[in-house]
């Protein structure tokens, strides 16, 4: 196919006004398909800059076409389409975690014949939402039913964003199997893709349906709390108290499963310690956001929601903003007791009154050594600080940015209230991260300043802490996927370390599934 990219259009066209326009610039006869559309505000005006897929013959016609055109390129439609292996399975395979790294694999598996077995230690996704709005009532955390934990990862409570940094084909499968499963259809076209935690919920649950039509088997509340390898080879894993045989067991845990990550390492998994960042989420009214970014244009309604992607060299460290979510709620995210974390979630209209972001700054070896045991309390220390900070009962210690960047502790609420569920105490953010780490945020807000007036608002709200980024170790595996020294466990996604975000995690799972499609046969009985 042909990408004709770069067309620049007034605001408010329609698909079909670009596509025309693609074909009128391409010079023949074929399918057009809107791709992606976003927007030009620079010298105070709006474009929409329009990118369409063309359809015009075969491969050597397109590959010409586009080679004698300006903004134009022949790219390789990428197909899933991997062939059954003949190496025997004696179990059906096991996919450990229903994040999309888990539950995209598990869903590939089930639609080429091997009936996996889907393991997640948290619950469905209807009891698990029951769970986190009674933790957000009353602080009566389930440590395996939590924003961390539980059917569909902790994408679920986000904002479903669909923007990834990874260049692979299988991103369109990604999104187009979630169309199938009822997403929005702007999602195949936006610049910036999101499904909204509302309509996710719905999403996850059908995925899960068509794993079982297609012979798969669910079991919700089922911790991995073991493995057993002879000889180099995995051979049982232990659930909820129940030994179950194996051969092939696809590991998608999730980047919070400390208990999994230092039970893997007890069975002599090589597991590394990895760079990852820690912050706080900052709040702003979502008007100061649009006005930020669209100045006079702001407010109108054929502009999305105004949403950023900040970042700064500071003292020799990456501070950058993460997880926008515009029109959103910043959410109590623990998942062990006695430790307060925060996240960012919001709905499909993002109609709420606020937008809020993490702000983080990154940490690595030399702050918490190469020892993946330090990374992990690294974060579970802050999270712990935090809760002691703000008197328990996982209220989070908060700041308006004015007191933190004055190092001293200050929480004036008036324009922005804050909308942590569980409340907020006001505290001095640098007794939490240490003066470096501190300094280094402070210098990014200050350099963000620069790009974005709301982030010279003093009132703009600091929740801590953000400590779940990303996963702090890797559980580290060669070119075919499966762990380095154990044959049959295939660690993928965020959790093991090769991924960030929700599609390039399914990617992660996809491709994980496929390597064991291609070396296996199905089940026959």
């Amino acid at each position: 196919m042909i990408i004709v990219s770069g067309i620049r259009l007034p605001l408010g066209s329609t698909k079909e006004e670009a596509e025309e326009a693609a074909r009128r610039q391409v010079g023949a006869t074929g399918d057009y398909t809107l791709r992606r559309v976003s927007y030009d505000l620079r010298r105070g005006q709006a474009t929409m800059v329009c990118s369409v897929t063309a359809s015009v013959g075969d491969p050597e016609t397109e590959k010409h076409i586009a080679s004698s055109g300006k903004g134009m390129q022949y790219a390789e439609i990428q197909q899933l389409r991997p062939r059954h292996g003949a190496e025997k399975l004696e179990h059906r395979p096991v996919v450990i975690g229903a994040g999309p790294a888990g539950l995209f694999a598990a869903y590939l598996l089930s639609e080429y014949g091997y009936r996996p077995i889907l393991i997640e230690r948290g619950a469905d996704v209807e009891t698990r939402a029951s769970r986190v709005d009674t933790f957000f009532l009353n602080g009566e955390l389930d440590p395996d039913s939590n924003i961390q934990f539980g059917e569909g990862g902790a994408g679920t409570f986000s904002d479903g964003k669909l923007t990834t940094r990874i260049n692979d084909g299988l991103c369109d499968y990604v999104l187009n199997t979630f169309c199938f499963f009822g997403a929005p259809d702007d999602i195949l076209t936006k610049a910036r893709p999101h499904i909204g935690t509302d309509n996710l919920r719905g999403i996850i649950k059908r995925i899960r349906e068509k794993i079982i039509e297609n012979g798969g088997e669910v079991r919700f509340l089922c911790r991995m709390d073991d493995i057993r390898v002879e000889n180099g080879k995995l051979t049982h894993i232990g659930c909820a108290g129940t030994d179950i045989p194996v051969q092939t067991v696809v590991l998608a845990c999730g980047h919070s499963a400390r208990d999994t990550y230092s039970m893997l390492m007890d069975r002599g998994a090589m597991v590394t310690a990895k760079p990852f960042s820690v912050g706080f989420r900052i709040e702003h009214l979502q008007e100061d956001v649009d006005r930020s970014l669209y100045g006079k244009l702001a407010g109108d309604p054929r502009l999305p929601k105004g949403e950023y992607n900040l970042s700064a060299h500071v003292a020799g460290r990456g501070v950058y903003t993460f997880c926008m979510c515009p029109g959103g709620t910043v959410v109590a995210a623990a998942s062990e007791n006695g430790g307060t974390v925060t996240n960012g979630m919001s709905r499909y209209l993002r109609d709420g009154r606020n937008a809020n972001s993490a702000v983080c700054v990154s940490v690595t070896a030399e702050d918490f050594g190469s020892n993946p045991l330090k990374a992990m309390d690294f974060q579970r220390n802050l999270e712990r600080a935090a809760y002691a900070a703000a008197g328990g009962g996982y209220a989070a210690p908060g700041s308006d940015m004015g007191s933190f960047l004055e190092g001293k502790r200050g929480l004036k609420t008036g324009r922005i209230e804050p909308t942590y569920p569980r409340g907020l105490t006001a505290f001095d953010l640098e007794k939490l991260f240490g003066s470096e780490l501190s300094e280094c945020l402070r210098g990014g807000l200050r350099a963000f300043a620069g790009k974005m007036e709301c982030f010279s608002d003093p009132e703009a709200v600091l929740t801590g802490v953000e400590t779940r980024t990303s996963a702090p170790v890797r559980i580290n595996r060669n070119e075919d996927r499966q762990a380095v020294g154990i044959q049959g466990l295939y660690p993928c996604g965020e959790g093991a370390g090769y991924a960030g975000g929700i599609v390039s995690s399914a990617v992660d799972g996809l491709r994980t599934a496929a390597a064991i499609i291609e070396r296996y046969s199905p089940l026959t009985d």
